[in-house]
């Protein structure tokens, strides 16, 4: 099956800052896969390569086997981006917004689709208010409408919840994911590393232009070895047994690291046995977040 998005060698120089440095990437149709890095490493660069809004420096990329260069028009058709920034056109209204996107892919009669996208990203009651007259969330649902309004089978999120309400986030990804099942490809980037771990089955990792870690989610997750339980204890001399386990200390708590999770009932008794009482206790299963600091770094250097 030919890929829905094929990055090879790809280069990037703005003068002599390099942006991407030799990506090589294969995401498969149908995959909801993250594409994720610190602030500057490659990542909006990549995707405005794949939607012909910057060209590479050297490599090449598809968008469902169609080079975004030599075949544009049918790579372009063939692809919806959710810019990270506010992009819009002051003087129109949502719905005139989205018939007129409708018009670059020369869809004529295109209203019931747009009327669906209106209504899912609970725009009904805003489609006739000018765009300038938005607020910055209402304004991001519009920029996810433009992005569908012409039902690409690839679909890349930039940020696509920066700076939205909870209520908007949850909707979008309802959604997104219904999207996903009927087949879309969806390629998310995001700094809310929840997102990607509940979402995407497959995850890259870029940092200074290239791709550093490629796996599923779940490999990447396993990859993390030890269960931490977060404690806080009433006042007493702590057992050996359980000073050997403690990774950190910090305002009153402790964590612990254990192997299995059988060994919970073992530091609950020493606990009893040493008459320390639990005030407060947490169990922090390894997570995607803490698998992207120990491959990239913090989520902003």
């Amino acid at each position: 099956m030919t890929p829905a998005v094929e990055v090879n060698q790809v280069k990037k120089r703005f003068g002599s800052l390099i942006a991407l440095e030799g990506v090589d990437l294969q995401i498969d149709q149908g995959e909801f896969f993250a594409l994720l890095g610190p602030n500057g490493a490659g990542k909006t660069t990549l995707i405005h390569i794949l939607a012909g809004l910057t060209i590479a420096s050297s490599g090449n990329a598809r968008v469902m086997g169609h080079d975004v260069v030599t075949g544009y028009q049918e790579a372009r058709r063939l692809l919806g981006v959710v810019p990270q920034e506010l992009v819009f056109d002051p003087f129109f209204t949502v719905r005139e917004t989205l018939v007129i996107q409708s018009g670059y892919y020369g869809l004529k009669k295109n209203d019931s689709w747009i009327d669906e996208i209106i209504h899912r990203l609970d725009l009904t009651e805003k489609s006739n208010t000018n765009m300038r007259a938005l607020s910055g969330g209402m304004k991001r649902r519009v920029l996810v409408a433009q992005a569908l309004v012409h039902k690409p089978p690839v679909i890349v999120l930039d940020e696509p919840t920066a700076g939205v309400d909870v209520e908007l986030r949850q909707g979008l990804w309802r959604f997104i994911k219904e999207l996903n099942r009927d087949g879309h490809t969806i390629v998310l980037t995001t700094h809310h590393l929840d997102e990607a771990e509940a979402l995407c089955n497959r995850v890259a990792m870029l940092k200074l232009g290239k791709i550093v870690a490629l796996d599923s989610t779940q490999n990447f997750i396993n990859s993390i070895s030890g269960i931490s339980i977060r404690l806080r204890l009433s006042p007493g001399p702590m057992p050996a047994s359980i000073e050997s386990l403690i990774s950190s200390r910090s305002e009153g708590y402790c964590t612990l690291t254990i192997k299995e999770y059988s060994e919970i009932e073992q530091v609950l008794g020493a606990l009893r046995k040493a008459e320390l009482q639990v005030l407060e206790m947490k169990l922090m299963q390894p997570d995607l977040e803490e698998v992207f600091i120990k491959i990239v770094g913090s989520k902003s250097d």
